[in-house]
């Protein structure tokens, strides 16, 4: 019987240990501590482990269609044509966390980006960048126990996240840093 209660309390210190339960939905959620272990949703609806992007320079930001910083856009697409055989891979996601402009389906959304800016870099589903229902990719990004240099609530659409080729959070740009400002760029380029 005490065999049978060690092997319990052990399942069940290991389950706690590599899984969370959000107390709003009592769903067990797994915990995440990189990027590598979070899956995300393309535009289209396929599940994509961030593990595809291994080995790369990832530019994260958060997007919206109806913003006055939409027209970011064209310089994060001429970005991604720039550097993506030097292996950085610019990923956007539309979020309708300020001020409603991002109210479209994603079909919506990647006909609007396709036909407006010729975007070709990855696009996923929409999602929630903070709030209570934060997607965990921006809860690694913004929280403080994992990401301590750069940790704070998004500012508004088209934040930008820089991710080393070891899934490291390497720096983070606000709105009005264009894709394509010297500060961006220096900061990709050391990367690459």
């Amino acid at each position: 019987m005490k065999f049978l209660s060690f092997v319990f309390s052990t399942v069940l210190f290991i389950s706690t240990a590599c899984s969370e339960k959000d107390m709003e939905t009592g769903m067990v959620q797994k915990q995440v501590s990189k990027i590598y272990d979070i899956t995300v949703t393309d535009i289209d609806g396929n599940d994509i482990s961030l593990t595809k992007y291994k080995g790369k320079v990832l530019l994260i930001v958060n997007v919206a269609s109806r913003c006055g910083f939409t027209p970011q856009y064209k310089g994060l697409q001429n970005l991604y044509e720039k550097y993506q055989n030097k292996d950085l891979v610019v990923l956007g996601f539309p979020a309708n966390n300020f001020g409603d402009q991002e109210p479209g389906s994603n079909k919506e959304i990647k006909e609007f980006c396709s036909t407006n800016f010729h975007v070709t870099f990855p696009m996923f589903s929409k999602i929630s960048v903070k709030g209570n229902d934060i997607h965990p990719l921006y809860k690694l990004l913004t929280e403080e126990k994992f990401n301590p240099k750069f940790a704070g609530e998004i500012t508004w659409n088209f934040n930008k996240f820089l991710i080393d080729k070891n899934g490291n959070i390497a720096d983070r740009f606000d709105s009005g840093d264009t894709p394509e400002c010297d500060k961006v760029v220096k900061s990709i380029e050391q990367l690459l």
